[in-house]
C-alpha cells in the first residue's frame, strides 16, 4: 500500500492581546448584562423604588424631633390674672391647648401618657412676685419622651419666664430685656427636621443599597453558577467586577438623583441650595467607592444568608459613625480619625451637606472627593484580590 502521509500536528492558535477598546467593550457588553439581571428582578427593583420615594418620606416626615404638639397640664393653684396669661402663652404649634387639671391628677395622668408636661402655680404667686417675695414654678416632665422632653421643657420655661417678664414690665419682654438678641438662622429658616432628615435619609439609602445590590449580585452568580459562564469568556476578572459596580451604581445614582429631586424637593419641599449636578458627581463617586466595598463582601460571604449578616453590622456602623445622625465632633477625637481614615462615608455626608443645604462648590468640596477616590482606591485593590482569588483561583 502506498504510504500515507501522516496528518500535521496541531497548532494552538496563540490569543491575540486584548486593547484597551477590547476591555471598554467587554465592560460595556457586562454592564448591559448586570443591567438586565436587575431588571429581572422585580422585588429588588421595588425595594429601591420604595427606598427612594415612601421611606425617605416617611423617616422625614414621621419620626420628628422637635418639640411641636406637645401635651400640658394646668394646676393653677392661684387662680389669679397672671397664671391665666401664662397658660394663655403656650400656644400652638408647639403646645396644645393647656388642661385645667387638679394636683392629685397629676401621678396618674403622667403615668398613663396622657400629658408629657405639668405646670404647678403655687397659691399666692402673682401677690408674692408683685411683693417681690421668693416663689416659684414647678415643671414636671415626662422624660421617657427624651427628644420632646429636653427641647419642650426648654420652650417651656421660656414661654413662662417671658411672660412673667411681661406681666412685671407691663411691656413686651423683649424692649425691657437691656440685649436685644436676634437669631437669624441660615440655610433653614423655619428650623424644619424633615428638611435635614430626608436629605440624610437619600445618603443612607445610597450607601446601604449600593452595597446591598452590588454584594448579592456577585453572591446570585456564585450561588446559581453562572460565573462560571465567565470564566470560560475571553474576559478578565477587573472587567466583570467593574461591570458589577457600574451597574449598580447607576440604578442607585439614578434613583437618587430623582429622589432628590421629586421627593426631597418637591414633595417635601427642603431647598436644594447647591449644584445637582456637583452633587451627582460627588455621588456618583461614592457609590462605586461603596460598590467596591459590596464586591469585597461578597467575595468573604459563601451565601445570601452570610452576606446579610455580615453587611449589617458593616452598614450600621458605617452610618452611626458618618456624621449624618449625630455630629462628628461629638465623637472621641481617636474615633474621628479613625472612621475618617477607614470609611469614605463620612466625607460624603460633609460633601452632600455643604452642597445641598448651604451651596458650596467644587473649590470647597474638593477634599472630600479626594478623601473618596482615595478610600475607594484601596477598597478596588482589595476587592479585586479577593474576587481573583475566591472566583478565578488565582
Amino acid at each position: 500500500m502506498p504510504d500515507v502521509p501522516s496528518a500535521a500536528p496541531p497548532r494552538f492558535v496563540q490569543r491575540k492581546p486584548l486593547t484597551v477598546l477590547d476591555h471598554l467593550s467587554n465592560v460595556y457588553h457586562l454592564v448591559i448584562k448586570e443591567l438586565r439581571s436587575i431588571r429581572a428582578d422585580p422585588v429588588m427593583l421595588f425595594l429601591v423604588l420604595y427606598s427612594f420615594s415612601i421611606s425617605v418620606n416617611t423617616v422625614a416626615t414621621g419620626a420628628v424631633t422637635e418639640a411641636t404638639n406637645l401635651s400640658v397640664g394646668i394646676v393653677d393653684e392661684d387662680g389669679s390674672t397672671l397664671s391665666r396669661q401664662i397658660a394663655e402663652a403656650l400656644k400652638a404649634p408647639t403646645f396644645q391647648p393647656p388642661v385645667q387639671i387638679r394636683a392629685s391628677e397629676i401621678d396618674p395622668l403622667m403615668d398613663e401618657g396622657k400629658l408629657l408636661f405639668v405646670v404647678e402655680i403655687p397659691p399666692n404667686f402673682e401677690a408674692d412676685l408683685r411683693a417681690q417675695r421668693q416663689t416659684g414654678v414647678q415643671i414636671n416632665v415626662d422624660a421617657t419622651a427624651v427628644a420632646q422632653a429636653g427641647n419642650g421643657a426648654s420652650y417651656l420655661r421660656t414661654a413662662i419666664a417671658n411672660e412673667i417678664q411681661r406681666f412685671l414690665s407691663g411691656k413686651d419682654a423683649s424692649t425691657a430685656a437691656p440685649v436685644n438678641l436676634v437669631v437669624r438662622a441660615a440655610f433653614n429658616p423655619n428650623l424644619k427636621t424633615s428638611w435635614f432628615s430626608a436629605m440624610t435619609q437619600v445618603i443612607n439609602q445610597i450607601t446601604m443599597l449600593t452595597v446591598i445590590l452590588t454584594g448579592a449580585a456577585l453572591i446570585r452568580e456564585r450561588e446559581q453558577g453562572t460565573v462560571e459562564h465567565l470564566l470560560v469568556m475571553p474576559i478578565v476578572a477587573p472587567e466583570i467586577m467593574i461591570a458589577k459596580m457600574i451597574a449598580n451604581a447607576l440604578v442607585i445614582l439614578v434613583a437618587a438623583t430623582l429622589s432628590i429631586q421629586f421627593v426631597v424637593h418637591w414633595w417635601i419641599g427642603a431647598p436644594i441650595n447647591g449644584s445637582l449636578g456637583l452633587f451627582i458627581f460627588g455621588a456618583a463617586i461614592y457609590s462605586l467607592v461603596v460598590a467596591a466595598l459590596g464586591i469585597m463582601l461578597g467575595t468573604l460571604a459563601t451565601t445570601m444568608g452570610q452576606f446579610g449578616l455580615l453587611a449589617i453590622p458593616v452598614l450600621m456602623v458605617t452610618q452611626l459613625l458618618s456624621g449624618s445622625s449625630t455630629p462628628m465632633e461629638s465623637m472621641p477625637v481617636w474615633l474621628q480619625y479613625i472612621v475618617q481614615t477607614v470609611s469614605p462615608t463620612p466625607h460624603f455626608v460633609a460633601f452632600a451637606q455643604a452642597v445641598l443645604f448651604r451651596g458650596a462648590d467644587i473649590t470647597l468640596v474638593w477634599r472630600d472627593i479626594v478623601a473618596m477616590a482615595v478610600i475607594g482606591a484601596v477598597y478596588y485593590a482589595v476587592a479585586q484580590s479577593r474576587f481573583r482569588r475566591v472566583i478565578f483561583g488565582g
